[in-house]
Parts: structure tokens; sequence; C-alpha cells
């Protein structure tokens, strides 16, 4: 299930940014950018539960 974070935190960042930038009001736009690189920071957090193809071939 972890590896699934980072894909659903880069799409997370992209609605965030989508629907922020759409309203209007103050200190949007710092908000908004706030938010998604917050989502953005998760999402490389949650990269090293990608499982990597190499490593599992070179042990068997």
């Amino acid at each position: 299930m972890k590896r699934y974070l980072t894909t659903l935190f880069i799409i997370l960042s992209g609605i965030i940014l989508f629907i922020g930038l759409q309203i209007d009001f103050r200190w949007n736009g710092i908000l908004s950018w706030g938010l998604s690189f917050v989502s953005l920071i998760f999402a490389v957090y949650f990269t090293k539960y990608i499982p990597n193809e190499k490593k599992q071939k070179s042990h068997n």
C-alpha cells in the first residue's frame, strides 16, 4: 500500500494547485503552492517503498 502513496501525493498536489488557483482570495497562491510543496515532499519520502526490479533480480 505504501508504494502507491507517491502517486497519490503527486496527484493530490496537482488537484490542490488546480482547485487552489481557481479560487480567488487573499494569500491564495502562497497557500496552494505551500500545500502542494508539502504533498510533494511526502511523495518524495514514500518513493523508498517503490520496489526496485534490479535488486530483486540480482538476489534470485
